[in-house]
């Protein structure tokens, strides 16, 4: 296997920007997962590692080989797309072994490393059927073991699990996961669906209009978000966002809103202070508005009253969509919670989980 590292990769379609001199190293035996809405970049940085586009400016290496000069089909790397793109005139067996075919690799080689691919995927028993005879995630198993065949030193994976079912989806991306361990691979996967980077990677990389916003482990990017896009396209439900005026009151730090009071707990005051009467951006997550509780007094917890608008469940929680005023949020209880469309109930905001943002540029204080 081999690490693969990008220093300021540039691609450019006429004066479209799609990547923007972006920076990233991909550690040897790593699953690192590019997300990002539709547009932002991490197909295109695919395609680029992958040979099947051009850069405009900047260098890729994989391993210690500069390859931005190197055909696609010399780089010894293996793609897997959304379509399982297999042969439909050829049985399992012959679409894992093509690629060997065409290399001519010998055939008793050809012969274990099918066999060898088939039983580490659970479909040997299916090497005699054609793709039609076979259901969409036996044929997405197909189209990772005709990579895995191949022994490349880096698989790249784009999106392909966006045309299955969720319970299969759900199931893949955990097959995903152990078969990367299992074979110790060097994985770049991208996703446009943040529960599935969340789940997946080593490490996630968030993308916006062509650009890295942050890179970390999921933990980090979803506790610490670097700035206001990450912080709202990393969680389900998205975070709370609320924009008014840092104002200092009777000694207390507060954000001030028309009809909603969020105090700034003391310990927090230091990042705070020379934003004191500016407006900034106040983030707070759906699972730190919480029921009111009698134990929660101090400085840490800011209590409102706030009607249902609408309760969803989803099983072992329920969201609530709730409003004060002009001011709209959600919240997140479990599904034990009885409210109810236009009951009116006292939530806490968990002040020591809040998030700040620079109202102008996004970034975090």
């Amino acid at each position: 296997m081999a690490s693969v590292t990008l220093e300021s990769l540039t691609k450019k379609y006429g004066e479209v920007v799609a990547i923007a001199g972006i920076d990233l190293q991909v550690h040897d035996r790593e699953l690192i997962v590019l997300v990002g809405p539709s547009g932002c970049g991490k197909s295109t940085t695919l395609r680029l590692v992958a040979g099947l586009e051009e850069i405009t400016a900047g260098t890729i290496r994989i391993g210690d080989r500069v390859v931005n000069n190197v055909p696609a089909k010399d780089r010894n790397i293996a793609m897997v797309f959304q379509d399982d793109a297999l042969y439909p005139h050829r049985n399992v067996y012959r679409n894992l072994g093509f690629g060997l075919e065409i290399r001519r690799v010998r055939k008793s080689e050809i012969e274990a490393r099918v066999r060898r691919v088939a039983t580490l995927l659970g479909i040997e028993d299916l090497l005699t059927r054609k793709p039609a005879q076979i259901s969409g995630g036996q044929r997405q198993r197909v189209a990772l073991g005709r990579a895995i065949v191949r022994e490349p030193e880096v698989f790249l994976f784009d999106e392909p699990l966006s045309h299955l079912d969720a319970n299969l989806r759900v199931t893949m991306r955990s097959e995903l996961v152990k078969l990367q361990r299992r074979l110790e691979a060097t994985m770049i996967h991208v996703t446009h669906d943040q529960v599935e980077a969340m789940t997946m990677g080593n490490r996630v990389v968030v993308m916006n209009e062509g650009r890295i916003q942050q890179t970390g482990s999921p933990s980090s990017v979803y506790e610490s978000p670097a700035n206001r896009f990450v912080a709202g396209f990393i969680g389900s439900p998205p975070m709370n966002f609320f924009t008014g005026p840092l104002m200092a009151t009777d000694g207390a730090l507060q954000m001030n809103l028309q009809d909603l009071r969020l105090e700034i707990p003391p310990e927090q005051r230091g990042r705070c202070d020379k934003y004191v009467g500016k407006d900034v951006t106040l983030g707070i997550r759906p699972e730190d508005v919480t029921t009111a509780s009698s134990d929660r007094r101090g400085p840490t917890w800011s209590r409102v009253r706030a009607r249902v608008i609408v309760r969803q469940l989803l099983g072992a929680d329920t969201v609530l969509e709730l409003r004060r005023g002009a001011v709209h949020f959600t919240s997140r209880f479990d599904s034990r919670c009885d409210y109810r469309p236009d009951q009116e109930i006292e939530v806490d905001f968990n002040m020591s989980k809040f998030h700040l943002f620079d109202r102008v540029t996004g970034e975090a204080i």
